[in-house]
C-alpha cells in the first residue's frame, strides 16, 4: 500500500452503482479495467462499500493528481466500459472529489496520509 508524505493533494473517484447482470464480456472489462488502473502512475488503491440492503455499492479509487485519475479515466477499455454501463448496471452516480482531510488512530491502514501524524 502507497501513502504519500507530501504536500499535494489526493483526489477520489466514488463509482457508486446498482449492480445488474455481468456476463463474460463485463468480466474481461473489469479485469483489463484493473490492470489499467494498477498500471497508471498515481493509482493509490481502491475500496468498495455497500448499502446496508446490499443493492447499491460504492467503489472509490484514490490517486495522487488529477492528471493520474484522467489518465485513467481515458483508458480504452474504460471507455468501452462506460459505452455498455447498461447492459451491466441497473444505475450509477460518479463522484470526483480531491480529499482535503484525512486522519485516524492509525488502527487501520488507509491510502490517505494520516493528516494527524503528519502535523507532528
Amino acid at each position: 500500500m502507497t501513502l504519500i508524505d507530501g504536500e499535494g493533494s489526493v483526489y477520489s473517484a466514488a463509482f457508486i452503482f446498482k449492480p445488474g447482470n455481468y456476463d463474460d464480456e463485463f468480466h474481461r472489462l473489469n479485469g483489463l479495467i484493473d490492470q489499467a488502473a494498477n498500471a497508471t502512475e498515481g493509482y493509490l488503491g481502491a475500496e468498495t462499500w455497500h448499502s446496508q440492503d446490499g443493492t447499491v455499492l460504492n467503489a472509490t479509487y484514490y490517486w495522487e493528481s488529477l492528471d493520474a485519475l484522467t489518465q485513467f479515466s481515458r483508458n480504452p477499455h474504460h471507455l468501452e466500459a462506460k459505452k455498455q454501463y447498461s447492459r451491466w448496471y441497473a444505475g450509477y452516480h460518479i463522484v470526483v472529489s480531491e480529499v482535503i482531510r484525512s486522519y485516524g488512530d492509525e488502527t487501520i491502514p488507509h491510502f490517505t496520509p494520516n493528516d494527524r501524524i503528519r502535523a507532528g
